[in-house]
């Protein structure tokens, strides 16, 4: 649901949450301003008053972990006042679909929906499905006003989130939180559009996901999906971060999102059964339903065509039933001992991840680590970090230096889908990442060659096409224009298809074009279309935009198909046209549509005429009934999002409900995985933070003198009322303690944190970067090429601070609210 950032000039209302994009992510706020000089308001929403919050029309401030509160309490001024966008509804959302009665929420079951398992903290979920009549249709009221109909389900489960309630829970200003809602419900009238920009700020918590989705269900009952100035805007926190989700980099997915094989689906037609959504709306185009046609051209070009597809299928890997392999586990399991190497690959686990004293110790179970990086840093020496004692530790670690992105060609894929095409600015003093994964793929093909092993067959047939070969028949160097070729794909027969005729070899047009009979190839489905007949589109550089709308299609190459907006045949109305008319995404000419590329060529839902459409299909093509979800029975906590504490948090229960904490997050109970409520120890909520000087842990950033010196130390800021109550001044080496560990830091006292009021008691809060670590501190023999670096830099890692529990859908680990205390460092000050 993300638009491009250009489209952000387009909004009428911007809501900034969970980021601050005028410091971190200064592109997007360019279109921001862009948007307000036409007359957007910003809005921005935050704990802390930020540079974003400076040039916002309206700020209000709310406390850590309570994001669901506010955005409810939105939801509920939507609905009372009857601001929703009642055609879109109807027509695009499954608002009237009937749920079944069996269906209980957490107002009837204290915090809890129905079909809860306290053993398991998992939810059988049964009753979280729709009526259906005796051919398996879903049924529908279209009035909505069936007590079983979504959207009146969605006005009961949300009418306990009153202003007072919100108040409350997030501590903010009832004035402020009241002109943050009706400036924002304001988009719901069919000629304006709102978006929202998000970050880790909204991510990084027990209820990541739900924060998220309750933003989406805002955005559907304001009708701003779609629409030119709508969607829902990730934030990404590198340039790359779309790309190498796109490109599988987590667990639980392989290139274009499609599902990772599990040992229940033993054979490849079970695994395409499992993975196929199944519908019985006639006008759902149900585009998963595509789905052996990507998985079968993956297999291709996995393993081109030296295999029937089933057995190339029984190659692949395969998780356990339930198994997780996320960040958390992945550290929970090697300080177990369950495996012996790792590769650290352009990261710095030792500082990134949360309760880092446990990572650092699971490093020191491992028999062997690579670490491939630029720096020195924390991760490939903590061996002789703060507490390690290398007598001790039998880890052998072996670092090895690598280009720099902008020393190499390929292409990155930006959080709007834009996938641009770079070139290296100079050539590199160290090996590329790509000639390094060669050369190793090499080594260890050889060595199956040579020793055998248990399981050879998926490396020995491994299609590795990625440059000219030398007469030993290895790849010398990558070519990053070979890669891009077999994520789109080749057809790898001569072949027919919608009556054009290819050869073998030809690049695939689009992904409209791939086989499930094992005849073409594709890297990636959703990239198919970059790279083909017509040459490199990710390269391309036009500057046109004859829309009008900041589309520019001839600028890079955006998936998929080089459509910049997704879903935008729910911006026009039943009969194709815009909703906005002035700033049209889309519309029907009478034949076809025109604008940005359509999200298919079906005609709209009527006729001019006013009669149904029969060969029209629901705009929601990756949904499997053609309409967007407000009843989401996917997630793991529940179908509408609810308010639960954090792990760590300054009230004693929850204000909304019964439940504290999110009753379906993992817990971790392992001797580093401590954690505390309430505990007058540690009164403070802590977050953690970026800055402009630095990147990611600073790996890249702080063994530069010059920004260094901009920002040489951790510091933590805190309230002007904290600071007096603590007896600490501005510029004073405190240290930020929780039960898990202690960091030295430098006291910011700032007017930009203010105490909050929750549930009648004063609640303080501070914030610190996470962009330090020993590494680079004098105390630690800091050299840059055998020389005492200049510029050292003071203070350890954040998340030194932060706790082991994640998000239960994703697992991301919950760095934005944990409990803290802060204190004058002995003897200093």
């Amino acid at each position: 649901m993300t638009n491009h950032w250009v489209d952000l000039r387009n909004s009428d209302v911007i809501l900034i949450a969970g980021s601050n994009a005028a410091e971190n992510h200064p592109i997007s706020f360019k279109w921001v301003t862009k948007a307000m000089e036409s007359g957007a308001k910003l809005l921005s929403v935050d704990p802390r008053f930020t540079r974003t919050s400076s040039k916002a029309d309206i700020y209000a401030a709310i406390r850590s972990g309570s994001d669901i509160v506010w955005l409810g309490g939105m939801v509920k001024y939507i609905l009372d006042n009857e601001l929703y966008h009642k055609d879109y509804v109807r027509l695009y959302t499954n608002a009237s679909y009937l749920v079944s009665p069996d269906f209980k929420m957490p107002g009837e079951l204290e915090g809890l929906f129905s079909g809860y398992d306290p053993k398991l903290r998992k939810y059988n979920k049964a009753s979280w499905t729709f009526q259906t009549d005796a051919d398996g249709v879903i049924l529908k009221d279209p009035t909505m006003k069936d007590p079983n109909c979504v959207l009146q389900l969605l006005k009961k489960h949300y009418s306990r989130y009153t202003l007072d309630k919100v108040v409350e829970i997030t501590g903010t200003s009832k004035e402020k939180m009241l002109e943050v809602y009706k400036t924002y419900a304001s988009t719901g009238q069919p000629n304006r559009t709102g978006t929202i920009m998000y970050a880790m700020g909204w991510t990084q918590h027990t209820v990541g996901v739900q924060n998220i989705r309750t933003m989406s269900i805002i955005q559907l009952l304001l009708g701003n999906i779609g629409m030119a100035g709508g969607g829902v805007n990730a934030l990404r926190g590198e340039s790359n971060v779309q790309g190498s989700t796109d490109h599988c980099l987590l667990f639980h997915i392989l290139p274009g999102y499609l599902g990772t094989p599990t040992a229940s689906l033993p054979t490849f037609e079970k695994y395409n059964e499992a993975r196929t959504p199944k519908t019985s709306e006639p006008y759902s185009a149900n585009w998963w339903s595509n789905f052996p046609k990507y998985s079968a051209s993956l297999l291709r070009a996995f393993y081109g065509t030296n295999a029937d597809l089933e057995t190339q299928y029984s190659w692949l890997p395969k998780l356990d039933d339930g198994q997780n392999a996320s960040w958390l586990v992945l550290f929970d399991e090697m300080l177990k001992g369950s495996f012996t190497g790792f590769f650290s690959w352009g990261q710095n686990p030792a500082c990134s991840g949360a309760n880092s004293n446990k990572t650092r110790r699971a490093l020191a179970q491992l028999d062997w680590m690579v670490n491939v990086n630029l720096f020195d840093n924390e991760t490939g020496s903590f061996w002789r970090g703060p507490g390690m004692d290398p007598a001790s530790i039998k880890t052998e670690v072996f670092f090895l230096p690598c280009a720099m992105s902008f020393e190499k060609e390929g292409s990155i894929s930006n959080s709007g889908r834009w996938v641009q095409w770079r070139y290296g600015a100079v050539e590199p003093p160290a090996p590329t990442d790509g000639d390094m994964i060669n050369e190793l793929q090499w080594r260890v093909r050889k060595l199956y060659q040579e020793q055998g092993g248990v399981f050879p067959e998926p490396i020995l047939n491994l299609s590795w096409n990625y440059g000219p070969k030398g007469p030993d028949g290895k790849v010398r160097h990558i070519d990053p224009h070979a890669i891009a070729k077999e994520i789109n794909g080749y057809f790898l027969e001569d072949k027919v298809v919608s009556g054009r005729a290819f050869k073998k070899g030809d690049l695939v047009p689009s992904f409209a074009f791939l086989q499930d009979d094992g005849s073409t190839s594709s890297g990636n489905w959703l990239y198919c279309n970059s790279y083909n007949a017509d040459g490199n589109n990710m390269a391309r550089r036009g500057k046109s935009d004859p829309t009008g709308m900041g589309l520019y299609s001839g600028w890079s190459w955006c998936w998929p198909v080089n459509r910049r907006i997704i879903y935008n045949r729910a911006s026009v109305d039943e009969y194709g046209k815009p909703w906005a008319a002035h700033k049209p995404v889309i519309y029907w000419n009478g034949l076809s549509w025109s604008g940005d590329v359509p999200d298919g060529g079906w005609p709209p839902l009527r006729k001019a005429d006013g009669t149904w459409n029969e060969a029209t299909k629901l705009p929601f093509i990756m949904k499997p009934h053609g309409v967007s979800s407000i009843f989401g029975p996917g997630l793991a906590e529940g179908p509408f999002p609810e308010h639960y504490e954090p792990l760590e948090c300054p009230v004693e229960r929850n204000l909304m409900n019964a439940q504290r904490t999110n009753p379906v997050s993992r817990l971790f109970t392992g001797e580093f995985d401590l954690f505390l409520n309430c505990d007058d120890r540690y009164p403070l909520v802590g977050t953690t933070y970026r800055v402009s000087e630095h990147w990611q842990t600073g790996v890249l950033t702080r063994w530069l003198p010059w920004l260094a010196e901009l920002q040489p130390s951790n510091f933590v800021e805190m309230s002007v009322e904290l600071a007096e109550e603590k007896g600490i001044k501005n510029g004073d080496e405190v240290v930020v303690s929780t039960v898990r560990a202690s960091v030295d830091a430098i006291a910011i006292v700032t007017r930009r944190f203010k105490p909050f009021i929750v549930g009648g008691n004063t609640v303080h809060q501070v914030g610190i970067p996470w962009h330090f670590g020993w590494a680079t501190t004098a105390e630690h023999d800091v050299k840059a090429n055998g020389i005492p670096y200049s510029n050292p830099t003071y203070g350890d890692a954040a998340n030194l601070l932060t706790p082991s529990i994640g998000d239960a859908n994703t697992m991301i680990p919950e760095s934005k609210a944990f409990m803290v205390n802060v204190e004058k460092k002995q003897g200093r000050g």
